[in-house]
């Protein structure tokens, strides 16, 4: 199987590395031709210049790239994915993007003869590099289970949630979750340092009960000691809240707790942490809680 990946940010990057990895003809394209010419050096892959060079005679064309805007640049434009692509070959967008841009993609691959899956990701950096990702989808069932070949090189886990869209939601309940854990394991981690408590025994302590969690497990340690450099940036962040807060209100409901978070995000980013991880809402919880 022909494999495409468009897209080697920090997840992207790795990520095509599983592909190799796992036996695949993989050629990679990325608006920064130099970090395509690393990642062809580094894991002996092909790289091209061009996006249709590049997805032309793949079976699978995978993009992972920054937004909404970013994604229909790759693939609707008029030198995108789309019009390069073969027939009856499929598309799979693990970018973050709202549910509305992928019911677009879905129906713009629909009239190319193009087959379609959205998939997000979660897992960060860290998921991406040790290829155990979880792989939220929506879209046909018959090509999920085409696709499970390419989900098993860098997923862990990888779940149909519906049709075209429902991948997306999926992982916007997945950052509203993200949001609200950090936020209460903030105000927890304030009241123990408060205390006087002893955060790694805490911790220790706490996180195979009722209470744990993965970020309590992997950064309530880090938070103490104010340390905010772990990978998935706060203004992505920002950007997937965004898209949450979208959905609900088409929806018709409120979401208190997430539009408290893109707030304290947002400020966060104005006094520069836009590139701290989303543990960093510990500072602006902390803040708020000592005026």
């Amino acid at each position: 199987m022909k494999v495409s990946f468009i897209g080697l940010g920090v997840m992207g990057y790795p990520m095509a590395g599983h592909l190799v990895k796992a036996g695949f003809d993989v050629s990679v394209f990325n608006r920064t031709t130099e970090k395509a010419q690393r990642w062809a050096n580094e894991y002996a892959g092909q790289y091209a210049e061009t996006v249709a060079e590049c997805v032309k005679d793949a079976d699978v064309v995978a993009v992972c790239v920054g937004n909404d805007d970013d994604v229909r640049q790759m693939t609707t434009a008029e030198y995108g994915a789309i019009a390069a692509m073969k027939q009856g070959a499929i598309l799979v967008d693990h970018t973050t993007t709202s549910a509305s841009l992928a019911e677009e993609l879905g129906k713009a691959c629909e009239e190319a003869g193009i087959r379609f899956m959205d998939a997000p990701v979660s897992g960060g950096q860290a998921g991406a590099e040790n290829g155990v990702l979880t792989i939220m989808c929506g879209g046909d069932e018959a090509v999920f289970n085409e696709l499970q070949s390419v989900f098993d090189a860098y997923g862990k886990s990888s779940v149909l949630m519906g049709t075209v869209g429902q991948g997306q939601r999926a992982k916007m309940v997945n950052q509203v979750c993200i949001a609200g854990v950090l936020t209460g394991l903030s105000e927890g981690l304030l009241l123990a340092q408060k205390s006087g408590l002893d955060i790694p025994a805490l911790v220790d302590c706490l996180k195979n009960g009722a209470a744990g969690s993965w970020q309590m497990e992997n950064r309530a340690k880090t938070m103490d000691q104010d340390k905010y450099d772990f990978g998935f940036a706060i203004d992505w962040m920002i950007k997937d809240l965004g898209f949450c807060l979208d959905e609900a209100d088409k929806q018709g409901i409120t979401l208190p707790l997430t539009e408290q978070s893109i707030e304290r995000y947002k400020q966060l980013s104005a006094d520069g942490e836009g590139r701290s991880d989303t543990s960093v809402l510990f500072k602006a919880v902390r803040q708020d809680a000592e005026q």
